[in-house]
């Protein structure tokens, strides 16, 4: 199991797209701790108002949207690398001798599976630097706490789970769509435009707004770093961020669960 791991890690880390997703998450997370840093201690930010409709949060939770603002992009290109890991296989014909590198397919699916979860914990972890650094500066200097609790800990330590589970994500998608092409447009086109219209659509609904939108695996993202919430007629209540983590944690099992299900017992030519 562990030369099958490592070899899962070397096929990704001696190609060019990991120190170009390395970056780009550092980026990201330095860029929005940033700008979340700045939108919400912005006087009358966080407080609601007259009108309802934006964002409210004690200091805490106005913490952990700035450090964990990342997931907003990071899940996606987490996404992307799941697919990519059981996609290009497929794409350049090299399943094959995966597999007959590795006869037992159960034994790859499980190296894929922990290669992904470190994966995403090590981009987490990057982008954790640029977006702890970044959000700090910019709370101090308009006057915030920049460590307000010790939850902060939690919800920084939960954003690195968050990006493994969506690799795991991208993976299921991967195998249950062969096509690398496919898998990629359709994953990210469902996860960044399809899921958040239906999420404001099903909004509206009463029913919808509270016994499926929480539910929504970008809903459940957000509820899990604890950040702040929207206030209004329409708006969503977040679920507990352990209740959240379970819902995020049950999409990633059922699709990768369900993929390697599907590719060991597939044929493979």
């Amino acid at each position: 199991m562990s030369a099958a791991i490592r070899s899962e890690f070397r096929k990704f880390f001696t190609t060019r797209m990991w120190w170009g997703m390395a970056i780009a998450m550092f980026v990201a997370g330095a860029g929005l701790a940033v700008a979340f840093g700045f939108l919400l201690t912005t006087k009358g930010a966080t407080g609601g108002g007259p009108g309802g409709g934006a964002p409210t949060g004690n200091p805490v939770q106005v913490a952990n949207s700035v450090y964990t603002g990342y997931l907003s992009i990071g899940y996606l290109l987490t996404l992307v690398i799941g697919v990519m890991q059981i996609g290009s296989e497929y794409r350049h014909k090299t399943i094959t001798s995966t597999f007959l590198g590795t006869p037992r397919r159960g034994r790859v699916m499980g190296a894929k599976v922990v290669a992904l979860l470190g994966i995403g914990a090590l981009y987490g972890l990057l982008s954790l630097v640029g977006s702890v650094v970044a959000g700090a500066i910019v709370l101090n200097a308009r006057g915030a706490d920049a460590f307000p609790g010790t939850e902060i800990l939690r919800s920084l330590a939960l954003s690195l789970l968050v990006l493994g589970l969506w690799a795991l994500i991208g993976l299921g998608a991967g195998i249950l769509i062969p096509n690398q092409v496919a898998a990629l447009l359709i994953s990210v086109g469902v996860a960044w435009i399809l899921e958040p219209i239906a999420g404001v659509l099903l909004g509206l609904w009463q029913f919808g707004r509270e016994h499926i939108v929480p539910y929504l695996p970008t809903q459940a993202t957000n509820a899990i770093v604890s950040g702040v919430t929207q206030t209004g007629a329409n708006a969503v209540k977040p679920l507990s961020w352990w209740v959240a983590a379970l819902v995020l944690a049950a999409y990633a099992v059922v699709l990768a669960g369900f993929g390697s299900w599907r590719t060991a017992r597939s044929d493979i030519s």
